[in-house]
Parts: structure tokens; sequence; C-alpha cells
């Protein structure tokens, strides 16, 4: 009986085990689809340029061979089925002055055109509907699929997405970015003043 008893409880202990792996793996996997979709987009010849388009809605965007940091976050996201176009323009329409376009651009309407295009929106966005992360110089605080803004020289705000490679120098996560040679992976997650760390994951997934 004992030999029975003990067979019993290493299979439900294994049981759980692997529902708790199985749970694991599922909460992860956007996070995975979203990493491979930042690094996709290394591969892409992108000029940066900030002008204003008029673009389609939903799911539009400026042409492909010209982008911006914002845009690195916008293709990656539509990429895995997410459009951020959208989201962004409805959760303005809905409370616009939960975000800061009144305040900084003077603004007293939603654009989609370039709303979702702007880091200080999308910062409102993912503080609104995705979790805010504290800011830290702690290096494993960063996880693969995390959003990372940072203050620039000249006050310009950017935005990146941490991936999972490590630095093989400093063992930092590297971030897929756009800082004016296109998207590129680099090793720059503490190279200027993080304003901001936010995870975001959609409530429904709906992959192209």
């Amino acid at each position: 009986m004992g030999i029975r008893f003990l067979k019993r409880a290493l299979v439900g202990w294994w049981l759980a085990v692997s529902l708790l792996v199985a749970e694991h793996g599922l909460a992860d996997s956007f996070q995975q689809d979203l990493v491979a979709a930042a690094m996709a987009r290394t591969e892409h010849r992108v000029t940066y340029n900030g002008a204003y388009y008029r673009i389609d809605y939903p799911n539009g965007d400026v042409p492909a061979e010209i982008g911006v940091c914002t845009d690195v976050i916008i293709r990656s996201y539509r990429a895995i089925g997410t459009d951020l176009q959208q989201l962004v323009h409805e959760d303005m329409a809905a409370d616009f002055d939960a975000y800061p376009s009144r305040r900084i651009w003077g603004l007293s309407s939603t654009d989609s055109n370039i709303d979702h295009r702007r880091v200080p929106n999308l910062q409102a966005f993912f503080t609104r509907h995705g979790e805010s992360l504290p800011v830290s110089d702690n290096p494993a605080d960063y996880a693969p699929g995390d959003l990372v803004t940072w203050m620039l020289p000249g006050n310009l705000p950017h935005i990146g997405i941490v991936t999972d490679t490590l630095s093989p120098s400093t063992g930092n996560p590297e971030v897929v970015h756009n800082i004016g040679a296109g998207p590129r992976l680099e090793d720059m997650l503490f190279d200027y003043r993080i304003t901001g760390h936010y995870r975001y994951q959609p409530a429904v997934v709906n992959p192209e």
C-alpha cells in the first residue's frame, strides 16, 4: 500500500508540475512572439522619417521604407495581430484627457493618423491597459517583451522593446529600437534616462 500510495502521489505531483509549466508557457508565448516580431524588424531597411502622413484606419501604416521609434512597436505588435492604431484611437476617443495631447501639442481631438505614433500617447495607453513596472538600474528587472521609454538629449522621447538576447560585454538585455539608423538590436538599455517601463498584452490576441 505504501508503494502504491507513493506512486499515486508522484503521479499527482508530476501532473501538477506539468500543468504549471504549460500555464507558464502560455503566459510567456505572447512575449516570445513579440520579441520575435521585434527581431524581424531589424531585417528591414527603414529610413528615419517622422513626417505626418494620412493613413488608413484601422491597420493603417506609413510607407514601409520609413518610420520612427514608435513604428517599431506598432509594426511588431501588428505582426502578431494587435493594432495599436485602433486601440489607442478608441481609448483616446473614450477619455481624451487621460492622454497628454492637449497638454503637449495643444490638441482638442483625436487624430488616428498620428496619435499612436507618439511616445507619450503610447506611455499613457500602456499605463492604462498594461502594467506600469518599476524603473531600475538592475538589468534582471527587464524581461523579454517589456517596453521601455527614455528621454534623449534635447527632450526627445524614445521607445524600444527588450529582447531575450544579452550583450556579451555587459550582460544587459539588448533592445530593438530605431534611434535614427533604422531598427537595430543594441545594448543601450541604460544609455539614456529611462522614463517608463511597461508590459502590455492585449486581452484578445488575433494573429493574422
